[in-house]
């Protein structure tokens, strides 16, 4: 199909269903994404996890970004960012599929394998709908679409671990207690009955994804090109040695910002179950992260440039985020889950703060694969929670969130960095040319 013109699309009748439709799909992924936090408690139960194997959940999902991001670039090449879409959410709802066998068998394996495939689909629709919506429409208005979308993802995160939580642990109140009463005989009846709590939701969810992506042809969504990704290794290496200094710190800023936001959002269950907390509340605290990250959201969207510059945001809020985690670590009891929740909000900024700096320089085949390989960075939250869980276990789960604290120091040098680049630019620009 041949390519739309985006301003174009924007006078077309039917613009407003295609946002909605673009909408539907940032919930679907971060539904996909958030419903991990209530995943790791659960399945460390079910299948008699050790933590840091628990977060294998999170390294499954996370690592299918890094693999994948590339590939994708190329599959849409060749299919159309439309069909990329349809085929993006059919591999999810395999993925969601491969549950219910490893449910029936309790096999924690299987389970990692399902979450690689649903990551892999992700990723591919993620890498179709992303440039999509900043394409569809009047280039003055992307920044308008991008935060509607923003919003859709992370008030599915917030409604993600309630929902699933409220089917697959209910009547959870004192259940680890009474599991360690049980004799094994009836202790492994149990938890078998509690592995196939998970097969309806994820029924469910792969019949929505396959509906979706069956309706797709009847939302008449316009084709546009995918952006072209050039794989040649030679690419960024041959940019200025300053450009590619600036990318591979971009690139570590986003490893550090997504293992941050993963952290916060998917480590608070284990750690409420850890102060206590039933698990009838710790199997819904990543909606509280979630929240706090969706407030930061509407504050960037509302507040940048009007209040505060992009830069000045970055800069605060990863100080903030020292602060907070600080105080995470040493308030005592289960006050600090609040903090751990905060982190969400001190999160918020991160990622669309990196992104520009990042790839600043970087034009055509170049800036299209400069994005691929930051998408890549996502790899942060597939490593960050495992690194957590390790040293959690070598001290505890409280002072192991020390670990954030080089995540965001590293991000307050990225920002300061970028700053001083810009007055060596301006100093230079104010000289008068020597004769």
């Amino acid at each position: 199909m041949p390519s739309v013109n985006p301003v174009q699309t924007n006078n077309n009748k039917g613009y407003r269903k295609q946002i909605i439709t673009i909408g539907a799909f940032f919930f679907i992924f971060g539904f996909i994404t958030w419903i991990n936090g209530t995943l790791i408690p659960y399945l460390r139960i079910a299948c008699e996890l050790e933590e840091w194997q628990a977060y294998l959940v999170t390294f499954a999902f996370y690592i299918s970004y890094t693999v994948m991001a590339i590939p994708s670039g190329r599959i849409l090449q060749r299919t159309g960012i439309i069909k990329g879409m349809r085929i993006g959410l059919i591999i999810m709802a395999v993925g969601c599929i491969l549950f219910i066998p490893a449910a029936l068998i309790r096999y924690y394996p299987l389970f990692l394998l399902g979450l690689f495939i649903v990551g892999t689909g992700t990723t591919l629709l993620q890498t179709a709908v992303n440039p999509y919506i900043t394409l569809l429409g009047a280039p003055e208005k992307a920044a308008q679409r991008i935060s509607i979308m923003g919003i859709c993802n992370k008030f599915a995160g917030v409604l993600a671990p309630i929902i699933l939580g409220a089917i697959i642990l209910k009547n959870s109140d004192g259940l680890i207690k009474r599991l360690q009463l049980m004799p094994a005989s009836s202790k492994t009846a149990f938890l078998n009955n509690l592995a196939h709590t998970v097969i309806l939701p994820y029924c469910i969810l792969a019949a929505l994804l396959l509906i979706i992506a069956y309706a797709i042809k009847f939302a008449h969504l316009p084709e546009i090109e995918p952006p072209a990704i050039n794989t040649d290794d030679e690419l960024i290496p041959t940019l200025p040695l300053k450009q590619r200094l600036n990318f591979f710190l971009g690139f570590l800023a986003t490893f550090s910002a997504v293992g941050l936001e993963v952290i916060a959002g998917d480590t608070i269950g284990n750690y409420g179950i850890y102060h206590g907390l039933s698990l009838n509340v710790a199997k819904s605290l990543t909606s509280y992260t979630l929240a706090c990250t969706m407030i930061g959201y509407l504050f960037g969207a509302y507040a940048i440039p009007k209040l505060i510059t992009q830069e000045k945001a970055y800069f605060y809020s990863s100080c903030l985020g020292i602060g907070v985690a600080l105080l995470a670590m040493f308030i005592p009891g289960s006050t600090s889950i609040a903090f751990i929740a905060l982190l969400g909000l001190t999160n918020a900024i991160l990622w669309p703060a990196i992104w520009p700096k990042a790839l600043k320089g970087l034009k055509g085949t170049a800036l299209n694969t400069g994005s691929a390989v930051l998408i890549m960075g996502i790899a942060g939250g597939a490593i960050m929670p495992l690194l957590y869980a390790l040293l959690a276990k070598g001290i505890n789960n409280q002072y192991a969130y020390v670990i954030v604290i080089p995540c965001y120091l590293f991000n307050v040098y990225y920002c300061l960095r970028g700053k001083k680049q810009t007055r060596r630019v301006k100093l230079h620009m104010n000289t008068p040319a020597s004769l």
